[in-house]
C-alpha cells in the first residue's frame, strides 16, 4: 500500500508538473506498475482522486460512467499537455476534467483538434477557443460532423455573422445537446414567427425557448393574449415567459400588486411592454417606491407605460423627474400633458420639448437635469451639455 501511494504522488507531481515520468523512469514505472494494478480501471480511478481531487467514490462512478480506462499516465497526460500546449491553465484542464472526465481517455488530435480547426476557421482567435471550451468545455462533447456544424450553419442562417454566431454558442446547451434545436426552429417559422424574431431569440441565447418541448402551445398562448408573431414583442414575450419558473412569474405579479396593480392591469402592462416582466423585483420596487413614496404620483400612470421601467434610475428616471417636477411647482405644466410622456421620449426630444422651449427657466432646468443625469461625474455631464448644444444649434 505504501508503495502504491508513493507511486501515486508520483503520478500526481508529473501530471501537474508536465514532465513525462513514464520517459524519465521506464524500468521503475514498469516494476510498480506491475506490483500495484493490473487493471487498467482501477488506474483510472487512482489517477482521478490523486491528480483531480474526485472522492473514491466519485472516482469509481466516473470511471465506470465514462468508460475511462488506462494503464499508465501517457494516455491522460497526452491529453493534458494537448490543453497546456494551447494556452489553457492548470485550473482551467482541472475544471474541464471535472465537468468532462472523458477527456483524459480520448485522443485529443482526433475528437477535439478538428473542433478547434473548425472555431478557427470561423475567425475565433486561439484565446477565445481557451475562454469558450474553459467556460462551456461541454461543446466538446457533440460529433463536429452531425452536430456542431449544421446546428453552428442553422444559426448562422438567422444571424449573418461568425462573431455573433459564436457569441451565441457560448454558454447554450442546444450546442452540445439540444436536438430540439432544428425543430423548434421550424415550429416558429410554420406558426408565423418571421425570422427576425428568431434572430432575437438567438441573439439574447435564449436556451429555454430552442429547448422547450411545446413551443406550440407557447406560440397560442401568447397569440391569444394578442402578441402579433410577426412583430418584435412577440420574441421579448416569449423569452418573459420562459426565463422564470411558474412561482417566479408570481412573485413579479404580487410585487406589481403590492403598488396597487390589479391582474388585469398587469396583463395589460405585458401586453404593452413585455419587457416589463424581466425587471428584477428589485428594479420594479425602486421604481415604483420612487414614483409613489418621493414623486407623490399615481402607480397606475407605469401600469399604462410600463416602458419607464426599464429605464435607468439615474440616467434617465431622476434627472427627468426632477425637471417634471420643476414645471409643475413653476404652473408651467399643461394640466392635460401626460406625466409618463417625458420618461419614454429620446433625450434630444426630452431636452427640446421639456428644457429648451422654456426660456426663461431653461438655464436651472438644464442645471436640474446635468445635475443627476450622471452617476458617473463630469464625462457624462460633458455628454449631457453636447446633447443641449445639438439641440440648440
Amino acid at each position: 500500500m505504501l508503495n502504491k501511494l508513493v507511486y501515486l504522488r508520483g503520478v500526481a507531481s508529473t501530471a501537474t508538473s508536465g514532465s513525462n515520468f513514464v520517459h524519465h523512469y521506464p524500468l521503475h514505472f514498469s516494476l510498480l506498475f506491475c506490483t500495484t494494478t493490473s487493471n487498467s480501471r482501477s488506474f483510472a480511478v487512482s489517477y482521478l482522486i490523486y491528480n483531480f481531487g474526485f472522492s473514491p467514490d466519485s472516482a469509481s462512478r466516473t470511471s465506470t460512467t465514462y468508460n475511462i480506462c488506462f494503464q499508465s499516465p501517457e494516455k491522460p497526460e497526452s491529453v493534458i499537455s494537448f490543453f497546456r500546449n494551447r494556452g489553457f491553465s492548470k485550473p482551467q484542464i482541472n475544471n474541464m476534467v471535472r465537468k468532462l472526465p472523458w477527456l483524459l481517455s480520448c485522443d485529443p488530435c482526433k475528437r477535439i483538434l478538428p473542433k478547434f480547426e473548425f472555431f478557427l476557421s470561423k475567425g475565433v482567435s486561439s484565446s477565445k477557443i481557451v475562454e469558450l471550451v474553459s467556460t462551456c468545455p461541454e461543446v466538446l462533447a457533440p460529433s463536429l460532423k452531425n452536430h456542431i456544424v449544421p446546428t453552428y450553419e442553422l444559426v448562422y442562417r438567422f444571424l449573418q455573422s461568425d462573431v455573433h454566431t459564436v457569441a451565441c454558442m457560448c454558454g447554450n446547451s442546444f450546442f452540445t445537446g439540444g436536438y430540439r434545436l432544428a425543430r423548434n426552429v421550424r415550429l416558429l417559422q410554420e406558426n408565423g414567427v418571421r425570422e427576425s424574431n428568431i434572430a432575437l431569440l438567438f441573439r439574447s441565447r435564449c436556451k429555454a425557448v430552442f429547448s422547450s418541448t411545446d413551443i406550440v402551445k407557447l406560440v397560442e398562448e401568447l397569440t391569444g393574449l394578442g402578441f402579433d408573431p410577426s412583430k418584435s414583442a412577440f420574441a421579448v414575450a416569449l423569452i418573459a415567459v420562459t426565463s422564470f419558473s411558474r412561482s417566479r412569474w408570481k412573485e413579479k405579479v404580487d410585487a406589481f400588486k403590492k403598488w396597487g396593480w390589479s391582474d388585469e392591469a398587469v396583463l395589460e402592462a405585458f401586453r404593452r411592454y413585455p419587457h416589463c416582466m424581466l425587471a428584477s423585483i428589485e428594479k420594479i420596487n425602486i421604481v415604483m417606491n420612487f414614483w409613489v413614496n418621493q414623486l407623490g404620483w399615481d402607480a397606475l400612470n407605469i401600469a399604462r407605460c410600463p416602458k419607464i421601467l426599464g429605464s435607468s434610475m439615474e440616467k434617465t428616471i431622476i434627472p427627468r423627474a426632477l425637471v417634471v417636477q420643476h414645471l409643475l411647482v413653476k404652473g408651467l405644466w399643461k394640466k392635460s400633458a401626460s406625466l409618463v410622456t417625458p420618461f419614454t421620449v429620446s433625450e434630444t426630444r426630452f431636452l427640446k420639448k421639456y428644457v429648451i422651449c422654456f426660456k426663461e427657466e431653461k438655464c436651472q432646468l438644464l442645471k436640474l437635469y446635468q445635475e443627476k443625469v450622471s452617476v458617473q461625474g463630469k464625462e457624462e455631464d460633458s455628454a449631457a451639455c453636447a446633447s443641449y448644444q445639438n439641440v440648440k444649434s
